[in-house]
């Protein structure tokens, strides 16, 4: 059975320990809240300071930098990029390769689909089909 953590160097020089999630084998940084039924993949990195609530899903590839929040039921499409302090409301769909800016919020239930940037401190909030909601 082989070690349950990584050591990782970041920009800064400093070293920070990721452990394996059990549901997925995602990499969790040391300070990182991942609720035990929330699926992390292999190869999604979760930052320090980080939330993932209850049944969220983040897939291959995907980074959650840190201080986000993700909501329940939230879904990180591969390969996804969640900045720094960004929410991802209860059940939101974040599409494969799409950037979520710093500070940014994302509304519970909003559809956002694959290639797409959502500026710093935006918020967004979509109908059921993915089309923008005026705020």
């Amino acid at each position: 059975m082989g070690k349950n953590y990584v050591d990782i160097e970041n920009d800064r020089g400093e070293t920070l320990r990721y452990r394996k999630h059990a549901n997925g084998r995602g990499l969790i940084a040391h300070g990182a809240k991942v609720h035990a039924s929330a699926v992390v993949e292999a190869g999604a990195y979760i930052e320090p300071g980080v939330q993932v609530a209850a049944g969220a899903r983040v897939g291959r590839g995907a980074w959650i930098e840190s201080d986000a929040v993700i909501g329940p039921e939230a879904d990180i499409a591969p390969h996804a990029h969640i900045g720094p302090k960004a929410a991802i409301g209860a059940g939101a769909k974040i599409g494969v390769r799409t950037q979520i800016g710093s500070g940014a919020r994302v509304a519970g239930g909003a559809l956002i689909g694959d290639d797409e940037t959502i500026g710093d401190g935006e918020r967004v909030a979509t109908d059921r089909r993915g089309l923008r909601l005026a705020a």
